[in-house]
């Protein structure tokens, strides 16, 4: 495997916790730091696959959330490994393009791992789809919440987060709500920027309410000025962004010069850490839907246990939404493994991993994931966040 393609392998493992117990079992691990520090022996081990941004316009979003997957798997794994079974995260950059996620998949399964784990983005997982429901392989919470994954239901397919449907619907619910009824759309021109247009449109028709305008961009590129001067036809009171932190920094510093003096709203894959560092002071009173709590707020259990996991790993981690996303990813990713491999007398299955997650109805750190042989999306949790101008997020 090329070397500049992979990013790093780590290694996971834990102790038998029952699924149900795994929130309060996992984050003793993890936290307390009172188990022996055993370290997975023997050469067996459970590797995942990962396609991702790692690079590009869009890499912020594929390394933060690869950074608090791998707090988890490394903390894990100096506990005891999975069945004393290493787990290794094969990391594969595919820059946001289809293509280059597809060809990443076909050698991750050719390689035979065991799972794909936290893919970024929908055209790069709709790329994905045919190949790992050919081969059989799992595909564990994708940094999407774009409905053709979710609708019917796939079986290979688990959800960790709520849907853009879940995300658009709470953000028009909101601009209605305080009176802003001409909404305009500005989205990326791929399956991505399909799918949030699709989410907003179905709100507002359930309001009897259209679009009132709809602007595109490239994927990966920042030529936001066809987009603007579209928008510009019939300025919209609020604009919804369905794309990622550097087109969406250009939109809004582009649309504000030309005049444009309503909101922006944005769903969370827009990578909101990335946003604001992009934005600085013209990110003021930008909003972001959110599908993760707030990973500042010392309120929320998960957000303690994140920062303690961050402590342990030596602090180099940043916190954001997309790093506590797949920190809570792996954690949950773990239990599932961890029932597999009860299930299969401490040799885990892809199957006894499906049986072990459709059985799973947990809490980590406070956060709810179930998940069923009817639904395998394992959260619909949302909630609105806004840009301050001075780098910061408020929820």
């Amino acid at each position: 495997m090329n070397q500049q393609d992979r990013v790093s392998a780590s290694a996971l493992r834990p102790a038998a916790l029952g699924r149900r117990r795994f929130g309060a079992g996992l984050a003793a691990l993890l936290l307390a730091g009172q188990a022996p520090a055993l370290r997975a022996q023997g050469a067996e081990r459970i590797v995942l696959g990962q396609s991702a941004a790692l690079t590009g316009p869009s890499g912020e979003l594929g390394v933060q959330f690869r950074a608090g997957a791998m707090l988890v798997f490394d903390q894990v794994n100096a506990q005891g490994g999975v069945a004393r079974r290493a787990i290794e995260l094969r990391s594969l950059d595919d820059g946001y393009e289809p293509e280059r996620c597809a060809e990443n998949t076909r050698r991750l399964i050719a390689d035979d791992v065991f799972a794909l784990f936290g893919y970024i983005g929908t055209p790069t997982s709709l790329a994905a789809l045919p190949l790992f429901t050919q081969a059989r392989v799992p595909y564990f919470a994708p940094f999407t919440g774009a409905m053709a994954l979710r609708r019917p239901l796939r079986r290979l397919i688990f959800h960790v987060r709520a849907s853009y449907d879940d995300e658009t619907e709470l953000m028009v619910r909101q601009l209605t709500h305080l009176g802003l009824n001409r909404i305009g759309v500005f989205h990326q021109d791929d399956t991505y920027g399909q799918a949030g247009l699709d989410g907003v449109t179905r709100a507002l028709a359930a309001r009897q309410l259209k679009p009132a305008i709809t602007a595109k961009v490239q994927r990966n590129s920042v030529d936001v000025a066809g987009a603007v001067a579209q928008m510009r036809q019939a300025w919209p009171e609020a604009i919804v962004q369905v794309s990622t932190y550097a087109s969406c920094a250009a939109f809004v510093r582009a649309a504000r010069k030309a005049g444009f003096g309503g909101v922006f709203y944005n769903v969370s894959f827009v990578g909101t850490q990335a946003l604001a560092d992009a934005l600085g002071a013209d990110g003021a009173g930008v909003v972001v839907s959110q599908v993760v709590p707030s990973p500042y707020s010392p309120t929320r259990q998960i957000t303690r246990e994140f920062h303690e996991a961050i402590k342990r790993g030596g602090g180099a981690v940043r916190p954001n939404y997309s790093s506590l996303e797949g920190y809570i990813a792996a954690r949950v990713l773990v239990e599932g493994l961890r029932g597999a491999s009860a299930q299969g007398g401490g040799r885990p299955t892809r199957e006894g991993l499906i049986a072990a997650l459709e059985g799973m109805d947990a809490s980590v750190g406070g956060f709810a994931v179930a998940f069923s042989g009817a639904s395998h999306e394992g959260s619909r949790f949302v909630e609105m966040s806004m840009l301050t101008g001075d780098g910061r997020v408020r929820t």
